[in-house]
């Protein structure tokens, strides 16, 4: 039974960059109603109510993985951990993007899934096998056919975007060789509960998950959970090791001590949720209150990185124009575009993190680190970033 938590208000596509913001662009932005709600029967958190995917992953999806530095190292580093422990003969990536994950790999014993048409181009170009199909059982037995059973599927940040986890779990026992593995990562509910970040819901992320409600989810599909660990992408995530009911591989202590760990943080109970809901609520008020002081001492104050997390932010505290002068991004095709429902305009760094800059809002907070060792100029020099999480400061 589904319990509502949290309302986030009105919601534009956070994919949906318009390239200009004459009346007849304006009239056709889709806006959804945003809230999350828990389920008490599988300890799920998740949207109230879905969008169509076909809105969402279209040929002119925005994000690109490999543009990242820090999601370069780290995507080759899980590539290469996982062949040397695993040593999978066929593996496939489920939302493969623009191949950042693939090319660790031979390109003859891996397979990639991309739904979104551009993206797909790019990894077929590449070399590799491409599915440009949305993942269903249908997909995963015409897969099956044409090859083998897999040995290894990987999917990052992906399988929380899925609205039918029945049909997706499914796909994969379907695809998945006897002691063959399904890896899985995702950003991680007992982090989002800890560090308030609010804004890892948006209309991509149908499910935050938890080692509870993940257990529960996959024994419907011949699957289970036999290790998990966390790892730092996206803010804080949980990395799911999946095999099938038959599998050799046995539950790891790894696994117990982070499900006892859930529990004593109650990530079962709907209190929980709801005492998260009334931070939110704080954090809303802090952040309004901070920029307001800001802007009557006339400080000019831009958006760091025109994040689909950011959307939720920006439209959830009603923050335009009128708090930032407009928002930077390394991506060149959100460049010259606004930000969804905001309509902040989106420009290079190159062009805009000048001296001009007093403070910068983090909207990519997940890259910190990242951004700081980037920017070290501009904190030498007396500027200064915010951030909400965990709470409203100053940096």
């Amino acid at each position: 039974m589904k319990k509502k938590f949290l309302d986030l208000a009105k919601q534009p596509l956070a994919n949906s960059f318009l390239h200009n913001i004459k009346k007849k662009n304006l009239k056709r932005e889709y806006f959804y109603n945003l809230s999350v709600s828990f389920d008490k029967k599988n300890h799920q958190v998740s949207l109230t109510k879905h969008v169509n995917p076909k809105m969402q992953y279209t040929n002119l999806y925005a994000h690109r993985a490999s543009q990242s530095q820090t999601m370069r190292k780290f995507f080759q580093d899980i590539a290469l951990k996982l062949q040397r422990k695993f040593k999978p003969k066929l593996s496939m990536e489920i939302g493969s993007n623009d191949g950042v994950f693939l090319k660790n790999f031979n390109k003859k014993n891996i397979i990639a899934v991309e739904p979104c048409i551009n993206l797909a181009k790019i990894t077929k170009l590449q070399g590799y096998k491409t599915y440009s199909k949305f993942w269903t059982k249908k997909l995963a037995k015409n897969i099956v056919k044409s090859h083998q059973k897999l040995d290894l599927i990987f999917s990052a940040n992906t399988l929380s975007h899925i609205p039918n986890l029945k049909e997706t779990f499914d796909a994969i026992s379907i695809s998945l060789s006897k002691d063959g593995i399904l890896v899985i990562e995702d950003p991680y509910i007992g982090t989002v509960i800890k560090s308030n970040s609010y804004d890892q819901f948006y209309d991509e992320h149908v499910y935050v998950f938890s080692l509870l409600s993940i257990s529960k989810t996959v024994s419907l599909s011949n699957l289970r959970l036999f290790d998990s660990e966390p790892i730092t992408t996206h803010g804080g995530s949980m990395r799911y090791y999946i095999c099938k009911v038959e599998s050799k591989y046995k539950p790891t202590k790894r696994l117990n001590y982070f499900i006892n760990k859930e529990l004593k943080q109650k990530l079962n109970k709907f209190s929980t949720y709801q005492n998260f809901s009334q931070r939110v609520k704080k954090s809303k008020k802090d952040l309004i209150k901070l920029l307001t002081s800001l802007k009557k001492k006339k400080k000019k104050i831009i958006v760091y990185g025109a994040t689909y997390k950011s959307t939720t932010i920006l439209n959830y505290c009603n923050l335009g124009s009128k708090y930032f002068d407009y928002a930077i991004d390394t991506t060149p095709n959100k460049q010259g575009k606004f930000t969804p429902g905001k309509h902040i305009p989106i420009i290079s760094p190159q062009k805009g993190f000048n001296d001009s800059v007093d403070y910068a809002f983090l909207g990519a907070w997940n890259f910190k680190k990242e951004i700081f060792k980037k920017e070290i100029n501009f904190i030498k020099r007396g500027g200064k970033f915010i951030t909400h999480v965990p709470k409203v400061r100053i940096i």
